[in-house]
């Protein structure tokens, strides 16, 4: 009987552990971006939440951060009407967990819940170059990774290495983060303490699949480019045929935030 109590408590952390983050501070950010890789591409913004605590941080998007928030206390659901669960849709869908040494991803796609790991090794130039970010003094990095060229500006009196997406490993949070063609831009908008258990970081454990992460590009930009991705949600066909030539055009020109995956 002993053993069998330990099992379930075993299991029961284990569990915890897959979807659940202790949280101590939080800091928000707004993403500015270019998603297409067109002349004049419209300029889409996101809210993004940075989870922190003293070893790790968990980065997801603002309306997954809410929606998963919901759905964990059960008031979002199956049963809920479209309209509510499109409130809280977005593009940005990955789960970004930090360590020293190791990036975590879950990233669901097309009703699928897949993962992969990439060692944490960015590596920073530092500069001697100083600006002021609301009542913070910060200092310029630079490095190369993921096919782009980043500036960020970090904070040395907020004594947390990390930042938002993947970014961290600078002697300071990161306030402000963009690639040189200026196409992803992130900027810090909220920092405070939060000390509480997120239950509900990763909502995206069922059924997952460990692939290599070369493999998640190309399960995104084939969710892109579904033609039949519609189907469920739209009758009209006039409407439905404009929206499937849309998908086609925004496939060509995605213009995703890592244009390699070193």
């Amino acid at each position: 009987m002993k053993k069998i109590v330990i099992f379930f408590i075993l299991l029961s952390a284990k569990l915890i552990s897959q979807t659940s983050f202790n949280v101590v501070y939080e800091a928000d950010y707004k993403l500015q971006c270019k998603m297409l890789n067109i002349q004049d591409a419209k300029l889409e913004e996101a809210a993004f939440a940075l989870l922190i605590n003293e070893k790790e941080s968990y980065f997801k998007n603002m309306n997954k951060y809410v929606g998963d928030s919901l759905r964990y206390e059960k008031k979002l659901n199956d049963n809920s009407e479209i309209n509510d669960h499109f409130k809280y849709y977005t593009f940005f869908r990955e789960n970004i967990g930090t360590t020293n040494g190791k990036i975590y991803v879950t990233a669901p796609i097309a009703d699928k819940n897949f993962k992969y790991e990439e060692t944490n090794d960015i590596e920073w130039k530092l500069i001697n170059e100083y600006k002021t970010i609301g009542k913070y003094k910060v200092q310029k990095a630079t490095t190369k990774k993921y096919g782009r060229n980043w500036i960020a500006w970090f904070a040395k009196d907020i004594p947390f290495p990390f930042g938002p997406y993947k970014f961290n490993k600078l002697p300071g949070l990161i306030l402000e983060v963009y690639d040189g063609d200026n196409d992803y831009h992130y900027t810090l908008y909220k920092f405070g303490k939060r000390k509480y258990l997120c239950k509900s970081a990763n909502m995206n454990t069922e059924g997952v699949k460990f692939v290599e992460k070369s493999k998640i590009f190309d399960y995104q930009r084939k969710e892109i480019a579904d033609q039949n991705q519609f189907n469920d949600y739209i009758e009209d066909k006039e409407t439905l045929n404009m929206l499937r030539r849309k998908t086609a055009e925004r496939a060509k020109q995605y213009n995703p935030i890592e244009l390699s995956i070193y």
